[in-house]
């Protein structure tokens, strides 16, 4: 990802009620065109199309309304430094990445000193996917990614929505129980059970973790 900032529009943390000229009604294809013609109301039609659905991915990491606001918005700005040079094939996925990762560095640095409550849910999933030293090439990190995929796959569809719903979305697991309309226990006990299964998946897939 392309960290240099070639031009940084003004006003930039107003863009989440913005619905100028229509600018929400407009295809993904359309607003990465838009990205790379650097119109500012790309950003518009971002906030407009996605803003509820990157606020939800924020707040369940933050549990702060104020910080996932201004996560939001600094994801808007990170895909604006984005694209380009980058293309992404499915623009939501490419959002909800950023802005989830945004969350989670904001997270961590204001609980640097405590353990507990989100930052479980990180350790939970490192202990499932990671060795222990950092992923030092893009065809390293692909491929693990590929390894993980082809466990959610196998999975029952039930078991997959929960992992994902936990482990992507940061979803608590009161959230998921109503969801599915059964007790907190339950949600925890199938996701151990389902760590559990990739921590033995990804050794056999070669993962010394």
């Amino acid at each position: 990802m392309n960290d240099s900032i070639a031009y940084s529009p003004p006003n930039a943390a107003r863009f989440e009620n913005d619905t100028r000229m229509g600018v929400t009604q407009l295809d993904d294809k359309e607003i990465i065109a838009m990205l790379f013609d650097r119109d500012e109301d790309a950003l518009g039609a971002l906030a407009g199309k996605y803003g509820s659905y990157c606020a939800a991915i924020a707040r369940n990491i933050l549990d702060n309304r104020e910080e996932a606001e201004q996560c939001v918005n600094d994801a808007y700005m990170k895909v604006w430094e984005s694209i380009p040079p980058n293309k992404p094939k499915i623009l939501p996925a490419f959002l909800a990445k950023i802005t989830r990762h945004l969350a989670i560095d904001r997270y961590r640095r204001e609980h640097s000193d405590k353990r507990g409550g989100n930052a479980l849910i990180f350790e939970e999933l490192e202990e499932c996917v990671s060795d222990g030293s950092s992923v030092e090439n893009e065809t390293e990190r692909r491929e693990m990614i590929a390894a993980v995929n082809r466990f959610l796959g196998r999975l029952p569809a039930r078991s997959r929505v929960m992992f994902v719903a936990r482990y992507c979305y940061c979803e608590s697991v009161k959230s998921i129980a109503a969801r599915f309309g059964i007790k907190e226990n339950s949600v925890s006990v199938s996701l151990a059970r389902t760590r559990g299964q990739l921590r033995d998946f990804m050794h056999k897939e070669g993962y010394e973790l």
